[in-house]
C-alpha cells in the first residue's frame, strides 16, 4: 500500500534551514513497528503520522516518532503538520478553520493558523500540559556533560533543572554566547547525568545573543542535544518549557520570547 507524505523545513522561511519534518498523511493501516521503521528511514528529528481523530470534534490524531521512539508531544512536528494539513485543504478547495485540535499522547494540542500573502504560512501551538519542574543538577554535572567549565553555567536565575510542558528536558542557562558555542556532548558525562526523571536531552540557552540575528534580533539563543549525541536545529517543546519556566520565575504577566536555535550547526531557526 502507498502512503503520501510531505517534507517541510519548520521554524524558517528558507530552504535547508530550520528543522526538517516528514508528515505522513492518512496513515491508517500502519502499525507501531511500521511507523517506527519509517521514522528511522527518514532519520529526521521527528516524523508525524496523521490519523482520523478518536473524537470527531477534533481535527486529527497525530502520532510523533523520533528515529528511536514515539514521543507524547513535540513542538516542530505540531507546527509543521498543521501548516501541511492546511495547505492540503487549500489545494483540495476546502476552507481552512482558524485552528486545529490534534489528539496526542500528552493531551489535546490546539494550533492556531496564521495566514499571509501566500496563504497559511505559520502556526501557533498551545502546549498540552502546564509547566512541571523536577530534579535539579549542579553546574559541575551539567558542565561535565557538555565539555564546559562550571563557570560557563549561569545559575543566577535557576539551576539546571528537568522541566516539561508535555515532553521532558533538562534545561540550563549558560553564561554567554561563547559558552553556548563551545558546548558539545561528552559521552561519559552525558551518560552519568541522563536519563533523569524521564529527560534524555539537554536544552541549553543564553540571553547573551551577541550578533546572532538570523532574521531579526533574538531574546535567547539555544542549542539542544539529544540522547543520541546529535543536535536538534529547532525544538519547540523545549522552547515552550523554557519560556514557561522563565515566566514562572518572573512571577507576573505574560512573557514572549524570540528564540534562535541551530545557528552553530548551520541550520538557523527562529
Amino acid at each position: 500500500m502507498r502512503y503520501r507524505y510531505v517534507t517541510a523545513d519548520v521554524f524558517t522561511g528558507q530552504t535547508y534551514c530550520g528543522n526538517p519534518l516528514a508528515v505522513v498523511l492518512d496513515a491508517q493501516g500502519l502499525d507501531d513497528a511500521q511507523m517506527q521503521r519509517i521514522a528511522r528511514e527518514f532519520n529526521y528529528s521527528e516524523t508525524s503520522f496523521v490519523l482520523p481523530p478518536k473524537d470527531p470534534c477534533n481535527t486529527a490524531w497525530v502520532r510523533i516518532f523520533t528515529p528511536d521512539r514515539e514521543v507524547p508531544f513535540a513542538g516542530h512536528p505540531n507546527v509543521g503538520t498543521a501548516v501541511v494539513l492546511a495547505r492540503e485543504m487549500v489545494a483540495a478547495g476546502r476552507p481552512t478553520p482558524d485552528a486545529f485540535v490534534f489528539e496526542e499522547a500528552a493531551g489535546l494540542v490546539r494550533i492556531a493558523l496564521r495566514s499571509g500573502a501566500n496563504g497559511v504560512e505559520s502556526a501557533e501551538l498551545r502546549a498540552p500540559q502546564p509547566l512541571s519542574r523536577a530534579s535539579e543538577v549542579s553546574a559541575t554535572q551539567l558542565a561535565r556533560a557538555l565539555k564546559l567549565e562550571p563557570a560557563d553555567v549561569d545559575t543566577s536565575e535557576h539551576a539546571p533543572q528537568v522541566v516539561s510542558v508535555g515532553l521532558i528536558f533538562l534545561v540550563a542557562q549558560l553564561a554567554n554566547r561563547d559558552a553556548l558555542r563551545r558546548a558539545s556532548p561528552d559521552s561519559h558525562g552525558y551518560a552519568a547525568l541522563l536519563p533523569l526523571d524521564g529527560a534524555k536531552s539537554i536544552y541549553v540557552y543564553t540571553t547573551d545573543t551577541g550578533s546572532d540575528t538570523i532574521d531579526a534580533p533574538t531574546d535567547i539563543q539555544a542549542r539542544m542535544f539529544t540522547g543520541r549525541m546529535t543536535e536538534d536545529p529547532a525544538t519547540g517543546s523545549a522552547t515552550a518549557a523554557v519560556t514557561a519556566l522563565r515566566a514562572a520565575l518572573r512571577g507576573k504577566g505574560k512573557l514572549a520570547l524570540r528564540v534562535g536555535q541551530g545557528v552553530d550547526m548551520g541550520r538557523p531557526s527562529l
